[in-house]
């Protein structure tokens, strides 16, 4: 019966000893993975940072002003002014229906029950 839990114990010993090497393993492929993916998002904004540096150089008010007078012909683009606008007044608001209830309903005991 002793070699039997011996045995027992042995073979409970091996396999937690397998599957402790297995979650070693995950665990370090796992931080691999974390680290890749570190290295991948500061290159992204490494990227980003760029490409908003080079939007930003592009559109500097004075190239965008050079842009509109040497394609002023083909794009007919003007300064905007304040006469461009419209008022307040002459926007057309659509009219609202007046809601109309012709048999209330009683929706609280207060006045007794009584319909309004």
């Amino acid at each position: 019966m002793r070699t039997l839990a011996y045995l027992f114990t042995v073979l409970a010993v091996f396999a937690l000893a397998f599957w402790a090497y297995q979650e070693n393993y995950a665990t370090q492929q796992a931080l691999k993975e974390t680290r890749k993916l570190r290295v991948e998002i500061a290159e992204a904004q490494v990227r980003l940072n760029m490409l908003k540096a080079e939007w930003a150089y592009l559109n500097r008010p004075n190239r965008l002003r050079e842009l509109a007078e040497l394609n002023f012909a083909r794009l007919g683009l003007l300064p905007l002014r304040p006469d461009q606008f419209g008022a307040v007044d002459q926007v057309a608001y659509p009219v609202l229906e007046e809601l109309v209830i012709e048999d209330g309903v009683m929706v609280s005991s207060l006045n007794g029950g009584e319909r309004e």
